[in-house]
């Protein structure tokens, strides 16, 4: 490691995920300089999974439950917080960030950590009666406070996050609609399988889908706020909350004003696997990136609490000078209808899929494990609580070591062992 510098500064601009792991790896990397992190919101970084989740399932859920660091953490660390603040843009040459309040912040080094904002509909923006987004606590507790038993939830937007709202507010009793523009749920994400498995499942708990389908139409009530809905199928539905949950996209502005390069596709800011945009000394990570799909080669954004995390990770080592550890292989997880739902990779195209276990969408625990092959070689797994048998063939994927498909399915043979005999053949 190189000599630190303890009069440097380290500037973080933005303060969820990224921002709070790479603070934490900073100082466990004994960085003794100036730590400082500039956030929008005015609470300290708090984790966002549990925002469509536990925090709207559970009434006595707080801000400082879901908070990744507490306040003795900070204290103890020497970060300077400065939290309900924006940077409005970075001025390179000079070294300086520069907020909307007119301060400016010097830096010897800069990690773009900003996030992304939910994606809005054009006619329902932010703070419209009875139309909720999820990114924030405030979201959530804005919706948590809303719903009730009895009320007419309508979700736009199947994919994860609208799933996992849908499976809380139908467990807390409300009736659930939701609208998906593709013909089946998750298919970016997931094997075809997988999803007309997690269709059923749905309808199982009383979650009423109307797939390849859009809004054409609605009108607000002036009495009460509530929702009409005409889809474009011809379908009438009624809401007392309208949740929008069409994806995100990266709060890159920032970048753009500051000559940080943005890739055009993605719109988000460019980095190299250690973090580097194409300033020397201004670095990013999270969801406001965009970095080369191991798997592609293409330009992508991976909107996920791990790659946070590793770029997080990967960025600050770099930031000082070391040569970071590889980035873990691709890892999701999603907590939805009873189930815990794990996947390793990122694509699933051009993949033939095994199936380990029972699919069942009727069973109150099911357990099963999907595996994608090219040519017998792992690129891709999904489990259905079984979190143990993936962890037992993750190095399988991560090596791309070749397996034997009827083995696999097999589940006579003890997960273990089938791992062990073909990491065993891979080496003969």
């Amino acid at each position: 490691m190189p000599e630190l510098n303890t009069n440097q500064t380290i500037l973080i601009v933005g303060n969820g995920q990224a921002a709070a792991m790479a603070v934490q790896q900073l100082r466990s990397l004994t960085f003794t300089g100036c730590i400082k992190v500039v956030g929008q919101e005015p609470y300290p970084a708090y984790e966002r999974p549990p925002l469509s989740k536990a925090m709207l399932a559970d009434p006595g859920a707080d801000i400082s439950s879901i908070c990744i660091h507490a306040q003795d953490f900070y204290d103890t660390a020497k970060i300077e917080l400065i939290l309900g603040k924006s940077v409005t843009r970075i001025d390179p040459e000079q070294n300086l960030a520069l907020l909307e309040d007119g301060q400016q912040i010097s830096y010897d080094y800069c990690l773009l950590a900003t996030g992304g904002q939910a994606r809005q509909l054009p006619a329902y923006p932010y703070g419209s009666p009875c139309v909720h987004y999820i990114r924030t606590a405030d979201d959530a507790l804005r919706l948590r406070q809303a719903l009730r038993a009895d009320a007419r939830v309508v979700i736009l937007g199947g994919g994860f996050l609208g799933m996992e709202l849908a499976s809380t507010a139908r467990a807390l009793g409300a009736t659930v609609d939701v609208i998906e523009a593709a013909p089946a749920l998750l298919t970016r994400n997931a094997p075809l399988l997988f999803s007309h498995w997690l269709q059923e499942r749905a309808r199982h708990a009383g979650i009423t889908l109307h797939l390849g389908t859009k809004i054409a139409a609605s009108q607000q009530c002036p009495q009460d706020s509530t929702l009409k809905l005409t889809l474009d199928n011809g379908h009438l539905l009624n809401a007392d909350h309208l949740i929008v949950a069409i994806g995100m996209n990266p709060n890159s502005e920032i970048a753009i004003r500051s000559g940080v390069k943005v890739c055009p596709q993605t719109l988000g800011i460019e980095v190299d696997n250690h973090g580097r945009t194409n300033i020397s000394n201004v670095f990013a990570a999270g969801d406001c990136t965009t970095q080369v799909d191991r798997q592609t080669g293409e330009r992508v954004r991976m909107e996920s609490w791990q790659n946070a995390n590793e770029q997080a990770r990967i960025a600050a080592d770099a930031i000082l000078g070391n040569t970071p550890k590889a980035a873990a292989f691709p890892w999701f997880w999603t907590d939805q209808l009873s189930c815990n739902i794990q996947m390793l990779g990122a694509s699933v195209a051009d993949l033939q899929f095994l199936v380990r276990g029972e699919i069942d969408a009727h069973a109150a625990t099911p357990e099963f494990l999907l595996l994608g092959l090219k040519d017998n070689i792992p690129h891709y797994a999904l489990a259905v609580n079984a979190a143990g048998q993936l962890r037992a063939i993750r190095n399988l994927l991560e090596k791309k070591l070749p397996i034997d498909p009827a083995a696999f399915s097999n589940t006579d043979i003890p997960i273990k062992q089938f791992v062990k005999k073909a990491t065993a053949a891979a080496v003969m």
